[in-house]
């Protein structure tokens, strides 16, 4: 299946419940409900834009990191990440992402049910 992303990102702010800054969306829509997978974006996050450490209780989370660096924050541990960098949150567990560079951070986001 090949889902497309729309052309024009949607501008969200407070990501992930009270992230900073605001950030380009691009939502990818999944037609059916069959799978495990329920979410499908790409975000850009400007210099000094996160998502805000929040928990995952029903479902997990996976972020690629396509260009720019950042801060992820996974539990109680903080690590620099950049382009190439692929990060899962399991089901239980809270995670967030900071950009920390001078660049935007692309980054590939899905969330599947467990």
């Amino acid at each position: 299946m090949i889902l497309k992303n729309q052309n024009e990102g949607v501008k969200r702010e407070k990501l992930g419940g009270s992230g900073k800054g605001k950030a380009l969306s691009f939502p990818v829509n999944i037609p059916d409900t069959d799978g495990a997978f329920t979410m499908a974006t790409r975000l850009e996050l400007e210099p000094g834009t996160s998502i805000s450490f929040h928990k995952h209780a029903e479902n997990e989370e996976v972020y690629f990191i396509m260009s720019g660096c950042g801060v992820y924050t996974e539990g109680d541990e903080s690590i620099a990440v950049s382009a190439g960098d692929i990060m899962l949150c399991r089901k239980g567990c809270s995670h967030g992402i900071e950009n920390s560079g001078e660049e935007v951070l692309v980054i590939g986001a899905a969330i599947a049910r467990r």
